[in-house]
């Protein structure tokens, strides 16, 4: 049986870094969404690549996972409230929030500092219309040949699904939130 230690994977790092950068999208009513995108950040990290993730409509929240990526040196920035949004009536500081990390995806995904950018929660902002579809799509035209963007979340909109490389749809089949009425659990759901 070969078995290759961790130090001979961590020794070629950023060998194969990313040379062209492609869009991905997670979506879907199903859960794991975000966990994809940090499945792929770990992935990179581990590869020596550079990672930020720019998360919507999550405000100061402490996930779980993102202690994690942080002692990994994975930046994460968060904008937005900790509350829920009123999808119907979005207070002007869940639009201002919205438009903040919209402006750091831009700048982060044209820089070509970063070889990979995740969206976190970017398609429900848009599905809330807290920033605009147009702003979007400027943003995924004007990113650096080299970064990979990962947008995340349900409602991604037909434009986004179309301008995507590859696009994932979670399928929710069953979920024991509703069969056993269960609350979200630290260290599973968050």
């Amino acid at each position: 049986m070969l078995i290759k230690s961790v130090d001979n994977l961590t020794s070629s790092h950023n060998m194969n870094a990313v040379k062209s950068g492609r869009i991905q999208v997670y979506t879907g009513n199903g859960k794991g969404k975000t966990t994809a995108s940090l499945g792929l950040a770990l992935r990179a990290t581990g590869h020596g690549m550079k990672v930020k993730i720019i998360q919507f409509m999550k405000g100061s929240t402490a996930y779980g996972e993102l202690v994690s990526v942080k002692k990994l040196g994975i930046i994460v920035v968060q904008y937005g409230r900790p509350d829920f949004v009123d999808i119907n009536n979005p207070l002007q500081v869940d639009i201002d929030g919205a438009n903040e990390a919209l402006v750091d995806v831009c700048e982060s995904v044209s820089s070509g500092d970063w070889d990979i950018v995740i969206a976190d929660e970017i398609n429900v902002a848009l599905g809330f219309k807290l920033i605009e579809i147009t702003e979007v799509l400027n943003m995924m035209k004007k990113r650096s040949e080299s970064t990979e963007l990962i947008m995340t979340g349900r409602m991604a909109p037909q434009e986004v699904i179309d301008k995507a490389d590859l696009v994932t749809e979670m399928k929710e089949i069953k979920h024991y939130f509703k069969e056993e009425r269960l609350n979200a659990r630290k260290g599973i759901e968050h």
